[in-house]
């Protein structure tokens, strides 16, 4: 009887035994690391040092401390630079890879290759070594006689140089605008033409409404990643560099205070606020 029962409450919950690493995953990695550091935000936890007050000095750091409300104004500034030029970008490459071009299949798969490398440390220290002072892309320019600024050292220039880095990695999106282009209905574009309606006209009245949607989606998912960013400006920029201060995002302001620093407590409240940044920036864009 144990036993029929045993099998009948195996069969009628069998798919959580599917979903049970995904849990055990979660929870591990997930859940457990955002728990932790919700409870360290609330004290003066130090790496070395261990807890020895529970605190909200924290929060208050947060949002009064100069360097916090640089970095933010940093990273408001690099989403406001990159986000609007990969949409861009990825709208009017898809556009034309939308035609029937020869060789049109070996493009697309170019254009999104940079999105698999482009993350990559590897990249990253290819890029600098190319954009350092006196490195190639300088080189380049002297031979024509012109003066290229220090890309990564100058303070005017690093967050912009970094910026159109990071655009280049638009093949996501890209593939993105790409589908939604295959959804548009010909029939649209053919009723347009016969009505007089030209390819500038067509493209504002018919295909950059019906791409709203995705639209939408790129810009929520391009600004998340944009608030987050850091490996670029922690392998190009370093620290120590003249434009570190003028570079510094949130994310690397965290990874300052907790790893280098050791102020766990401080890094797990930097965290919880960016998250919640996030969170309401999302839900302003859904509205």
């Amino acid at each position: 009887m144990k036993n029929k029962t045993f099998k009948k409450v195996l069969k009628n919950n069998i798919g959580f035994l599917f979903i049970l690493p995904w849990l055990i995953g979660f929870c591990v990695f997930k859940l457990y690391p955002f728990a932790s550091s919700l409870y360290f935000s609330f004290t003066d936890f130090h790496l070395f040092k261990g807890i020895s007050k529970y605190t909200v000095e924290n929060y208050v750091d947060v949002f009064t401390n100069k360097n916090e409300l640089k970095a933010l104004i940093v990273t408001f500034k690099y989403a406001f630079i990159t986000v609007p030029l990969k949409l861009v970008a990825a709208l009017f490459i898809a556009y034309i890879l939308n035609f029937k071009i020869k060789g049109v299949n070996f493009f697309r798969t170019a254009y999104y290759i940079p999105s698999i490398l482009g993350g990559s440390v590897a990249i990253s220290v290819l890029w600098k070594a190319l954009f350092k002072d006196e490195g190639l892309i300088q080189t380049a320019f002297a031979m024509v006689g012109l003066h290229a600024p220090s890309f990564f050292s100058d303070p005017n220039w690093a967050l912009f140089s970094i910026s159109l880095l990071r655009m280049w990695q638009f093949g996501s999106a890209m593939v993105i605008f790409l589908a939604a282009l295959k959804g548009v209905p010909a029939e649209l574009y053919e009723a347009a033409s016969i009505d007089g309606a030209g390819s500038k006209r067509q493209f504002f009245s018919i295909t950059l409404p019906l791409l709203s949607p995705s639209i939408f989606l790129v810009s929520v998912l391009s600004v998340i990643s944009s608030l987050q960013m850091f490996d670029l400006i922690y392998v190009m920029i370093g620290k120590g560099s003249p434009a570190e201060s003028s570079s510094q995002t949130v994310v690397y302001l965290f990874f300052r205070k907790a790893f280098i620093e050791g102020d766990q407590g401080y890094g797990a409240a930097i965290a919880i606020t960016l998250l919640l940044l996030i969170m309401t920036i999302t839900a302003i864009q859904f509205r």
